[in-house]
């Protein structure tokens, strides 16, 4: 691993600063940035409008930390899961979703997670570190690629739903974002990028200050304290009441619906209670609810409940005026469904 700085660490304007310092051209700073965020180089001696003495330059003082696809699998129905080396021999994944009318990338923001979701393959891997901005940005360009490649589409949207938690890369995933949609980047809207939390009450009302234009979601899969506290230990410390209290404020500030995004287990929120307690909890916040399939990570604790209770939570939710979606899983044959990422082909790290 080079002890060089990257150079996508700096901003336009540190760029600008340090080459009129060597005597370029202070508008050498916009190509070099354009190379690095719209073109997506990998390689200095790929800027073909430089010289080849600052090309040169820059490959001695500063280096590229591109990410590289190490493994790509493809489902029957579609999907694509690539597992994604980092600069320092780490393993993330990401996943390519296709439908009829959008092709949705979801990435990872953290290696591992520090968090315990007791249903989540990712949760028992543990958290190595953060992904910084521009390794966030390149699972999306790669993801790009493949599906005009692939499928001959572009992408369409981004979920912040793979590895880790968002919230805790708050300012990587922030800038991240911004990349993302600046034309000077990717130029994608906003209003196409959803970012997912397990529900940080503090962060929430945090990032409502920003107001952002992306939307957020919420993975709540119960709104009863006593079985959210059982199924996810981050319940202890941000119970309902206070989930209910920071979304209130994000739609204040913001005036965008949150999704909540709710698996339904057997013999753990199936019951008429779950149900109410979920209209309920609609009812205070406005709100849409993807019902999500549940895709098993070996262990049999958690099931899938029978139809008829996903179908009782739809009808309840519909009685209130609450947009609820069943949502079926993408990629479970090669674990790339909902829960599933956790390296499980075992792409080997490298050591850094």
């Amino acid at each position: 691993m080079s002890d060089k700085r990257d150079i996508r660490a700096l901003s336009r304007k540190e760029i600008k600063s340090y080459l009129v310092e060597l005597g370029e051209k202070p508008f050498r700073a916009n190509q070099i940035f354009e190379w690095l965020w719209q073109k997506g180089i990998k390689d200095f001696d790929d800027m073909t409008n430089l010289s080849k003495e600052l090309r040169e330059h820059l490959q001695e003082n500063f280096v590229i930390n591109h990410i590289r696809v190490d493994e790509m699998q493809r489902s029957e129905d579609g999907t694509i899961k690539n597992a994604v080396r980092l600069y320092d021999g780490k393993v993330v994944e990401s996943v390519l979703i296709p439908t009829d009318t959008r092709i949705t990338a979801c990435i990872s923001s953290q290696v591992g997670c520090s968090l315990d979701c007791n249903f989540c393959a990712t949760a028992r891997l543990k958290r190595m570190r953060n992904l910084n901005p521009d390794e966030i940005y390149d699972q999306v360009v790669a993801i790009k690629n493949e599906a005009e490649n692939f499928y001959g589409r572009p992408l369409t949207n981004i979920v912040f739903m793979g590895m880790g938690e968002p919230l805790m890369n708050y300012n990587n995933v922030l800038a991240a974002i911004e990349k993302i949609t600046s034309p000077e980047g990717l130029g994608m809207s906003p209003k196409r990028i959803t970012v997912s939390t397990v529900g940080l009450s503090k962060m929430i009302r945090k990032l409502a200050d920003e107001k952002p234009k992306f939307k957020l979601a919420l993975s709540l899969h119960s709104a009863r304290d006593e079985v959210r506290d059982k199924i996810m230990s981050i319940n202890l410390k941000n119970p309902v009441s206070d989930l209910i209290e920071a979304l209130k404020y994000w739609y204040a500030e913001t005036k965008s619906r949150v999704t909540l995004e709710y698996v339904v287990w057997r013999d753990i929120n199936d019951k008429a209670e779950d149900i109410q307690a979920l209209v309920d909890f609609c009812k205070q916040v406005p709100t849409k609810v993807n019902l999500i399939e549940y895709n098993p990570i070996d262990d049999g604790i958690f099931q899938q409940a029978d139809y008829a209770a996903v179908e009782a939570y739809q009808k309840a939710l519909q009685a209130i005026d609450v947009v609820a979606t069943v949502r079926r899983s993408r990629g479970k044959d090669i674990d790339a469904a909902c829960g599933q990422l956790a390296n499980k082909n075992q792409v080997e790290l490298e050591q850094a």
